[in-house]
C-alpha cells in the first residue's frame, strides 16, 4: 500500500529564493503527500522544469538571475501544457497581467494563506488530471475560426494560432455553453477547479479572456466572438 501511494504522488517544483518561505512550502506540501523539488533561483528552476516532468510549478516572480516572468515564458516555449502558478508580492496590475500573459495558469499574492494555496494547487491538479474530454475534437467557432483541442492550436481567419492548455479549456467550456453567458465564478469552478466557497479575489479570468481576444478576434477591443455580457459573464458566439 505504501508503495502504491508513493507511486501516485504528484510531483511539485517550487522555485522560491527566500529560504524560510521555500522550506515552509516544502514541509507543507510533503505533509500533504507531494513529491517536492525546491530550488532557489530562476536558472535552476528552468533547468529542473526542462529536465523533469512536474505536475505543477510554483514559481516566485522575484528571483535572482532569471526572474519568474522569464522562467515562465521559457517553460511555455518548451511545454504549453505545464501547469504554473506564480507567487508574487508584486500585485500591481501590470505585473499580474504580464505573468498571465506569459502563460501562467494563475497567481497567488504574498502573503498568502498556506491552506488556500494547498487547495488551489490541489484544484488545478484535479482539473488537469481529470477525465480527458474528447481528445482530438475539432470545434468550430464560426466558418473562419476552428479549434484543434488535442494539439492546443486553431486556425483563426487563415492564421495558425497556438493556445495554452488553460486557454483551450476556457474556449472548450464556453463553446459547450455557448447558448448563455458563463459567470466568472463558474469558470473558476469548472475550468480552474476552484471551490466556490474559496471566494477568491482574482483577475485571472478577466486577464485570460483578454489574452484570448487577442488571439481569436479581428478587433480585440471590439469583440464579435468572445463577448462580455454585463452582470452575467462571458459568452462565446458560435455559428
Amino acid at each position: 500500500m505504501r508503495d502504491d501511494t508513493r507511486a501516485a504522488k504528484r510531483r511539485l517544483l517550487i522555485v522560491e529564493d527566500e529560504a524560510a518561505i521555500r522550506d515552509g512550502l516544502v514541509d507543507v506540501f510533503v505533509y500533504h503527500g507531494y513529491d517536492v523539488t525546491a530550488v532557489a533561483d530562476g536558472e535552476a528552476g528552468l533547468a529542473q522544469a526542462r529536465r523533469g516532468r512536474f505536475d505543477l510549478v510554483l514559481l516566485d516572480v522575484m528571483l535572482p538571475g532569471l526572474d519568474g516572468f522569464a522562467v515562465c515564458e521559457a517553460i511555455r516555449e518548451h511545454d504549453r501544457r505545464q501547469p504554473i502558478i506564480m507567487l508574487t508580492a508584486r500585485v500591481a496590475d501590470d505585473d499580474i497581467v504580464n505573468g498571465l500573459r506569459l502563460g501562467a495558469d494563475d497567481y497567488v499574492a504574498k502573503p498568502f494563506g498556506v491552506q488556500e494555496l494547498v487547495l488551489r494547487v490541489d484544484a488545478v491538479l484535479r482539473r488537469v488530471h481529470g477525465p480527458e474530454e474528447a481528445a482530438g475534437t475539432l470545434l468550430a467557432i464560426d466558418d473562419t475560426a476552428v479549434l484543434d483541442c488535442a494539439n492546443l492550436a486553431g486556425t483563426i481567419d487563415g492564421v495558425t494560432v497556438s493556445f495554452t492548455r488553460r486557454e483551450m479549456d476556457i474556449l472548450r467550456y464556453l463553446h459547450r455553453h455557448s447558448s448563455r453567458p458563463v459567470p466568472r465564478e463558474e469558470l473558476l469552478a469548472e475550468v480552474w477547479g476552484y471551490a466556490r466557497e474559496l471566494d477568491l479575489e482574482t483577475r485571472t479570468v478577466d486577464i485570460h479572456i483578454a489574452k484570448l481576444r487577442r488571439k481569436i478576434e479581428r478587433a480585440p477591443r471590439q469583440p464579435a466572438r468572445l463577448l462580455t455580457v454585463r452582470g452575467a459573464g462571458y459568452r462565446l458566439v458560435t455559428a
